[in-house]
């Protein structure tokens, strides 16, 4: 099985984590809201799959490229 990483897109602040380790997640499932410049980002699932890892919480700062989750793609 292939692996996908999902790193941030921009920096900012980790709003929420909408996952955990071990969850099923569809593509375009909303995983995580990223705050940059005020504005709240989604982040989707590029994939189906299972959660791996969480790299993130809620409140943490995030810079370009940092990875925020890994997910097995299904």
């Amino acid at each position: 099985m292939s692996q996908e990483i999902i790193e941030a897109p921009i920096p900012g602040k980790i709003i929420s984590v909408n996952v955990c380790a071990g969850d099923s997640v569809e593509e375009d499932a909303e995983v995580c809201v990223l705050q940059s410049m005020k504005m709240q980002n989604p982040i989707l699932s590029p994939v189906d799959g299972k959660v791996l890892e969480v790299k993130i919480v809620a409140g943490q700062t995030v810079e370009t490229g940092d990875v925020l989750l890994v997910i097995e793609e299904s």
